[in-house]
């Protein structure tokens, strides 16, 4: 098997178990959902992390700060 880190093997597991759920029925627009699920709780703990400073949190996840900005308002962080 793929020499994975623990992120990597918990998202196949979760993916596996989503298709499994599916019951054979074809999924839509599944990057979009996996990277939003994914990218919610990375920038929440990278904020938190950095005390909440967006420059701190950006140059940590490699985006800049107004993208970090956009992601924010998009997920509805606080």
């Amino acid at each position: 098997m793929i020499n994975e880190n623990e992120i990597a093997r918990c998202v196949r597991r979760t993916l596996d178990g989503y298709f499994r759920d599916l019951d054979g029925e074809k999924p839509a627009g599944m990057y979009d959902m996996v990277m939003s699920c994914v990218e919610k709780p990375l920038i929440e703990v990278v904020l938190h992390r950095v005390g909440g400073n967006q420059t701190q949190a950006a140059e940590l996840l490699g985006l800049n700060r107004n993208t970090l900005r956009k992601k924010i308002r998009i997920y509805g962080i606080k």
